[in-house]
């Protein structure tokens, strides 16, 4: 049996069904950390888990899968049907989420000609050979097959971008076509246009909002008179970009409009039930009234359950509706996990990028800048390096820059581009016999959702030095992905330039806990490897998440990558965010 529409309700097994679900993203959250999160799900009194797929982290490179440790999507259906969960999967291929480049894979952007949420061939190819791949694997975890997928979504908030129903049909038909039998469903926002625009025919529709839910599913009701009402993304808090505010949703205001949506009847998906973290490089940005905002890596959302995973005032008032309305366990809550503290980490170890560069990066003869995608680089910076003739002054400046170039004259700071100040220029002075230029650019994240989503990053036009074009180049691709050739050496001060930095630290036991970097610029911080995402003081994020599953007992390492100098030649790890 698969989940099937009776009248103005779901019916799973012959019986009435409502869907109170919660969005967890397994690849936003350590695979140790599933059960523990999927039980308080259970706890919570929810039935069902909603997540995504990150196509960019399964397939980094075209033809090249990944479905082990954090990646192991079955495994993690596999858990939450072991907690009495169902699962509702939204493979995309597109799935905004506030993840780069809505979770497409940044290689797709080599083709000069890529189209993508559109039936263009190269892109409709590439997405058939990875739900081939994703897809074929979960067919006996559908509910029809005995596991617990109940329902697969066809796109996503796809009237919010475009109106080609082709594509749409193309992704319905190769879902069924590799196996998926069960219940389909599409979801777009309140406003009218775009949820008309999302819908498909065969397709039951969902809308999504964070207030007045009659007016949302007044309007799902006159373009889908009948059927159930579902609201699959119920947005219980919000995201942060860096240089704004901390976002926050009243737990009294959520648990009020919850409680209306179940009064009606209605099944509902809490978008975020818990967020996680957008680790690395992998958060998002918007584009929005011509500014373009760079995400922070914190995905807490304000969700029931914390970053940390901790049960929040949040939690306990969306359980006390559910209890109104669905059995909720009469179990114990487990408690907050405990947390590590360590009030000082000093700095000992330094190195410059200009001697750190040879064990980084192999670099390109490139007669303008181009694209990091079309030098098969997907994240992290790009440095583009020539040789100016000298005597000369003027204004530098950059056509097409994506996204906050840091610009350098024989190794010294000259100043900061940005993205957002296309017309800005920085005075230089060449001297006699000339001098070297490099231009550090940092990708901070592709555009997830909207009409600029095609978001290749480095310099797309050129570089200009008084309104000419400059040309011969290098560049050096910078994804970051392995510092172990870097040579450190002992410091004991900030250095000048863009450097890395490395501590060691001892802890007895592994506990989750918040690395924070009073004194710090901007940058980018790893714990034994791991890529923890970035750093900026501007805030409002001042904290990266640690989870205790990237330390170790005994000793440990921290490693910055700087990109202006610090103050303070230490670190502190905190139990609070």
């Amino acid at each position: 049996m698969t989940l099937i529409v009776a009248g103005d309700h779901f019916v799973l097994d012959g019986k009435p069904f409502r869907i109170l679900s919660g969005a967890m993203h397994y690849f936003r959250v350590p695979c140790e950390y599933w059960d523990d999160r999927l039980e308080k799900a259970r706890l919570m009194g929810l039935n069902t888990i909603e997540t995504y797929v990150a196509w960019n982290l399964h397939e980094p490179k075209p033809g090249e899968f990944h479905f082990e440790g954090n990646l192991d999507i079955e495994a993690f259906i596999q858990a939450a049907a072991q907690h009495g969960l169902k699962v509702i999967l939204r493979p995309g291929p597109y799935i905004c989420s506030e993840w780069d480049f809505g979770g497409l894979p940044a290689w797709l952007l080599k083709d000069p000609q890529m189209r993508v949420r559109c039936a263009y061939p190269p892109f409709l190819a590439a997405m058939d050979r990875f739900f081939e791949a994703l897809l074929k694997p979960l067919i006996s975890l559908q509910y029809s097959r005995g596991g617990p997928i109940i329902m697969v979504q066809v796109e996503n908030e796809y009237g919010s971008y475009g109106d080609d129903k082709v594509y749409l049909a193309h992704i319905r038909e190769s879902l069924r076509r590799i196996g998926i039998e069960e219940f389909l469903f599409t979801s777009d926002g309140e406003q009218g246009r775009n949820l008309k625009a999302g819908m498909l025919d065969g397709v039951f529709a969902t809308v999504n909002f964070d207030h007045a839910p009659e007016h949302a599913f007044n309007l799902l009701r006159r373009l889908q008179p009948d059927g159930p009402l579902m609201c699959s993304e119920f947005w219980v808090g919000w995201f942060d970009h860096w240089k704004l505010w901390h976002e926050t949703r009243p737990a009294f205001r959520v648990a009020t409009i919850f409680e209306r949506m179940l009064k009606v009847g209605a099944s509902v998906n809490l978008y975020m039930w818990h967020g996680g973290t957008n680790f690395g490089f992998m958060n998002g940005a918007n584009h929005v009234f011509g500014k373009y905002l760079s995400i922070v890596n914190s995905y807490d959302y304000d969700a029931p359950l914390s970053e940390a995973g901790d049960i929040t005032k949040k939690y306990l008032k969306l359980r006390k509706v559910i209890s109104k309305f669905a059995p909720v366990p009469d179990e114990p809550l487990p408690a907050a996990s405990p947390k590590l503290q360590i009030e000082q980490v000093d700095i000992t170890d330094g190195v410059s990028l200009w001697k750190a560069l040879p064990a980084l990066s192999t670099p390109v003869r490139l007669a303008n800048p181009e694209p990091m995608e079309y030098l098969d680089q997907n994240y992290g910076f790009i440095l583009y390096r020539t040789r100016l003739s000298g005597p000369q002054s003027g204004s530098l400046s950059i056509n097409g820059l994506r996204d906050r170039a840091q610009v350098f004259l024989d190794g010294k700071a000259i100043g900061v581009l940005r993205r957002n100040r296309p017309n800005q220029g920085l005075r230089i002075e060449v001297p006699e016999g000339g001098a070297q230029l490099d231009i550090l650019v940092e990708n901070m994240g592709r555009i997830n959702f909207g009409p600029e989503l095609m978001d290749r990053k480095g310099i797309l036009g050129g570089v200009i030095l008084n309104g000419h074009y400059v040309f011969d180049w290098e560049a050096f691709c910078l994804p970051l992905e392995d510092l172990s050739g870097l040579e450190f050496a002992k410091t004991e001060n900030s250095l000048k330039e863009p450097s890395f930095y490395r501590a060691e630290f001892l802890i007895d036991q592994p506990l989750d806990t918040f690395l924070k970097l009073p004194g710090w610029e901007k940058g980018v911080a790893w714990v034994n490897g791991f890529n923890l995402g970035r750093y900026w003081k501007v805030g409002p994020q001042q904290a990266l998440y640690v989870p205790a599953t990237v330390l170790k007992p005994g000793r440990n390492e921290l490693t910055l990558f700087e990109l202006h100098g610090t103050s303070k030649m230490q670190a502190r790890f905190s139990s609070k965010s």
